[in-house]
């Protein structure tokens, strides 16, 4: 086993000095062009006509409509002696069809590969929307330029000029017929058959892995359109989009710790949001009665496959409506998403596969865990009585915790697993929910729903209390957990307390977790595969 270790490290001090000569031979090209008066690096910008994929598009366009009717030459059962040339013959009369209307490309991007044949080459770069083969060869370029070619290095960015054609075995490919090196990458890209597999490296690295991984790259593109598509279905159902504050004096709205900073010009201690709510509902009392935000919030919590400590959040107020109304906004919304992001309202993850398009199950809570863990809620009275039932079914709970909070560990322990299909849970107990509407019929318990896919928490809403005096009582109760150590728990704001008391109609309020949305649509493992840059720990120097 000594002997293996001691050989696998040097194989990688082996490799490392490949490397570092590599690295060293591409500065050294660099010197070179820098000295030759042609250093890459003076070039300010460069005027692109298309990008790959609209270059094959518009190619592919083109050649349906000219070679329409024009069936290719059939030499099946010929010996292929006399199938070459009748091939060769058939491709050369397409070609001259097609060279008649050329469409002429100027396209910027990465060179991924490159083979050199004596006077012509082959090679192929990456822009955005793709890659494409490029023909390049020395009568079309020129004795100089092309010797200068076949000195780049995959990884340089390059911008080319020529026509599109269409090469004998079928591929889609550019004539070049001028060449600009942009950039000169001094860095060795991984192997291009291997790709980027280091996970942490692929974390860390992302500008790396979005070049040598093309499904990563769609991912992102993915979570994109679906923050756009959010921002277009809100806006057309009347929201406006506004910002609030990052740093706080008061971070609450959710159960989270914060982060903590100082503001050297004001001598005071800050904290990052936690959430959304307390700002976006003091716009509600100012009348702007519709309002969303999509911004980070900051939670000082651990690291796991569905947790960062900053994380995209959407949240919204409705003034006039309550959370009925909440879950039909909302299981409009995530169909219309999906629908639009994915072209389906079938969602596939893993193994799971979510319907969009049938109506969303609704379930209180107590139901929910009556369904699944065989315990009618309604027979529990009191507190001794749910923690004896907890003690009965091994569901750990702390001597702060009430009986609305022990019926929330049997959710959790019990039904969330359950909950693949679309599920709104509805009805929770008061004791987890400081900012909601109690129940006229049920005051144990308040109006506020959470939506479950997939065995997690999708989205979180209330109809939002807007009675000033019992806001006040909540943040008590908040103010005392805090006391006894809760580092979650809500504190008082006078300021909100302030804006309730001028009036805030009745309201209803949801937060969308986007990460995790992103994760679902793009069968996502980890919420580190759908933020561009996660947190991790330093590595150090």
């Amino acid at each position: 086993m000594a002997e293996q270790n001691n050989q696998k490290g040097k194989n990688q001090e082996e490799q490392v000095q490949d490397l570092n000569q590599l690295r060293k031979v591409r500065r050294e090209k660099l010197a070179d062009l820098q000295a030759a008066g042609k250093d890459p690096f003076v070039i300010t910008k460069f005027d692109v006509t298309h990008h790959t994929k609209d270059a094959a598009g518009e190619y592919e366009e083109l050649e349906s409509k000219l070679l329409a009717g024009r069936q290719p030459v059939d030499v099946s059962g010929l010996p292929e002696e006399e199938a070459r040339p009748l091939r060769k013959k058939d491709y050369e009369e397409r070609r001259a069809i097609m060279d008649a209307q050329p469409i002429n490309v100027t396209i910027a991007g990465r060179i991924m590969s490159k083979r050199i044949m004596g006077k012509a080459s082959f090679s192929n770069i990456q822009d955005k929307t793709g890659n494409i083969q490029l023909y390049v060869s020395r009568d079309s370029l020129g004795e100089e330029p092309y010797a200068e070619f076949k000195k780049y290095d995959v990884g340089d960015i390059i911008g080319i000029s020529g026509y599109v054609f269409r090469t004998m075995t079928g591929e889609i490919s550019v004539h070049v017929e001028k060449v600009t090196l942009l950039t000169k990458s001094l860095q060795i890209l991984p192997e291009k058959y291997h790709g980027m597999t280091n996970t942490d490296l692929r974390y860390r690295q992302r500008y790396v892995d979005l070049i040598m991984n093309p499904e990563v790259k769609d991912t992102f593109i993915k979570r994109s359109k679906i923050i756009s598509t959010i921002r277009k279905y809100l806006d057309g159902q009347g929201f406006m989009e506004v910002e609030t504050p990052m740093l706080v004096a008061n971070a609450g709205g959710a159960a989270a710790r914060p982060f903590e900073t100082h503001f050297n010009a004001l001598d005071e201690d800050l904290k990052l949001r936690i959430s959304l709510e307390l700002y976006l509902k003091r716009l509600i009392v100012g009348g702007l009665e519709r309002v969303y935000e999509i911004g980070r919030v900051f939670r000082n919590e651990g690291l796991d496959t569905r947790h960062n400590p900053e994380f995209t959040l959407m949240e919204l107020y409705q003034a006039y409506t309550d959370y009925n109304g909440m879950m039909d906004l909302t299981e409009n919304m995530f169909r219309y998403v999906a629908q639009e992001v994915l072209g389906t309202t079938t969602i596939k993850y893993g193994e799971h596969v979510m319907e969009l398009g049938k109506p969303f199950e609704r379930i209180t809570m107590i139901d929910a865990v009556k369904k699944y863990a065989d315990v009618d809620w309604n027979e529990v009275k009191d507190l001794e009585t749910a923690r004896k039932l907890a003690d009965e079914k091994h569901v750990e709970y702390e001597e702060r915790h009430k009986k609305g909070d022990i019926l929330n560990l049997f959710f959790e322990e019990f039904v969330e697993e359950h909950l693949i299909q679309p599920t709104f849970v509805m009805d929770h107990p008061i004791e987890i929910s400081p900012l909601t509407k109690k129940k006229p019929e049920n005051p144990e318990y308040v109006e506020r729903f959470e939506l479950f896919m997939n065995g997690w928490e999708m989205c979180n809403a209330y109809s939002e209390l807007n009675d000033p005096i019992d806001q006040r009582e909540r943040f008590a109760e908040q103010d005392k957990l805090a006391d006894a150590g809760d580092e979650e728990a809500n504190h008082t704001d006078e300021d909100f307390l302030n804006a309730l008391e001028i009036g805030m109609p009745p309201t209803g309020g949801i937060g969308y977790g986007i990460d995790r949305l992103c994760m679902l649509l793009t069968d996502s493992a980890a919420i580190r595969d759908v933020l561009l840059f996660p947190t991790l720990k330093s590595t150090g120097k």
